[in-house]
């Protein structure tokens, strides 16, 4: 995880400095900060990336943002941001609505359209986890999405509740996971979100049937790829836990590259296949790990490795690199410094003194700001 951090930039400068990082985290808008917070500005923002998913945990002061029309046309990545409050509170007002929102809660923005943001601290700071990712990913029309911005999803009760669980505890685990971690996270906390967007979809008694029936596929996908491990998951077993007949399952997946049993195949045997690549599994036999995923026949699974990859398990195992682990494996625990100056490396990277500029103090710039 990279850490950016205020606290060695001189005080004056915190704020300008701020700004400047937060456009290149997320999107430019315009700051604000509130009376308490005029003495001093204090900020800090750990960032990771799980696959297209970017999360940042930040914990920051009173303060507002705008993301006017006249930015939008400066710069729109077209990514959708959700929020999840871990500790503090704060108002969304985007499309007409206002959505004030408090630990746990979800909510969703676009920022190719205007809104306005403002963080309510409990104590001095606020502490929140923004997963921002393009909105192509998305399984649903934009403008049934619309419906969904500046909408809360409160985090106290059904699917919304299980969402903000994963998303507290990811929050809490995003310091000690390594770069293999974010890798097979990456999955999961995609589907996370676009669960708890289907299910918000949903409830919407005005969203069309089509909108209905991809939300009711998303949340299909996601219960698929959390039983995987099942080798006894069968269209009837999915059917019955969405209350849906067999043949309602078959007709929505349809409209899916793969049959339902096709779907679940290739599932499985992309997670074989990441576990035979991983380092940490290189004592694990190939059948254990075909088990794991929900094969009962290693012939079988066999056979279906090699038609989708076009080699045996062994082959491809065979291939990979030997690599000599010590300590936690891809781990780099590294702190970008924005502080500037002369000093010696620290625990976690490049160290160094605050700038005694007036203007904002120079900084190694990571890749996720390139």
């Amino acid at each position: 995880m990279d850490v950016v951090s205020t606290a060695d930039v001189s005080p004056g400068d915190r704020f300008a400095f701020w700004r400047e990082v937060s456009a290149k985290l997320w999107v430019p808008y315009d700051l604000a900060r509130e009376r308490q917070a005029e003495a001093g500005f204090e900020a800090r923002v750990g960032i990771s990336e799980f696959g297209p998913v970017q999360a940042t945990l930040m914990t920051t002061m009173a303060h507002s943002v705008r993301r006017t029309p006249r930015l939008i046309r400066q710069a729109d990545p077209e990514v959708f941001k959700v929020s999840c409050m871990v500790n503090g509170s704060g108002t969304l007002t985007q499309d007409g609505r206002r959505a004030e929102f408090g630990a746990g809660d979800l909510v969703l923005y676009d920022t190719s359209r205007p809104y306005v943001a403002k963080l309510r601290p409990d104590d001095s700071t606020s502490r929140m986890l923004l997963l921002r990712f393009p909105r192509a990913l998305l399984p649903f029309p934009a403008r049934e999405l619309r419906e969904l911005s500046a909408v809360r999803i409160p985090g106290t009760h059904g699917i919304g509740a299980l969402s903000s669980r994963f998303l507290l505890q990811l929050a809490d685990q995003m310091d000690s996971l390594t770069p293999a971690d974010t890798a097979r996270l990456a999955t999961l906390t995609l589907d996370v979100l676009i669960t708890a967007l289907a299910d918000a979809l949903d409830a919407q008694k005005v969203v069309p049937a089509d909108t209905r029936r991809q939300a009711l596929t998303a949340r299909i996908h996601a219960f698929i790829r959390d039983h995987l491990g099942d080798p006894d998951l069968t269209p009837s077993v999915i059917a019955a836990a969405h209350h849906i007949s067999v043949r309602y399952l078959h007709k929505l997946f349809q409209q899916e590259e793969h049959t339902v049993a096709g779907w679940i195949r290739e599932q499985r045997l992309d997670r074989c296949r990441r576990d035979l690549a991983e380092p940490r599994l290189a004592g694990r036999t190939i059948n254990a790990i075909a088990a794991r995923w929900g094969f009962t026949s290693p012939a079988h699974f066999s056979q279906a490795f090699r038609a989708r990859y076009g080699q045996s398990p062994t082959e491809f195992r065979q291939q990979l690199p030997t690599v000599h682990l010590s300590g936690r494996p891809g781990s780099s625990g590294r702190v970008t410094d924005f502080g500037g100056g002369e000093g010696e490396p620290g625990e976690h990277g490049s160290g160094g003194g605050p700038s005694r500029s007036a203007n904002l103090p120079s900084w190694r710039t990571p890749n996720w700001m390139s």
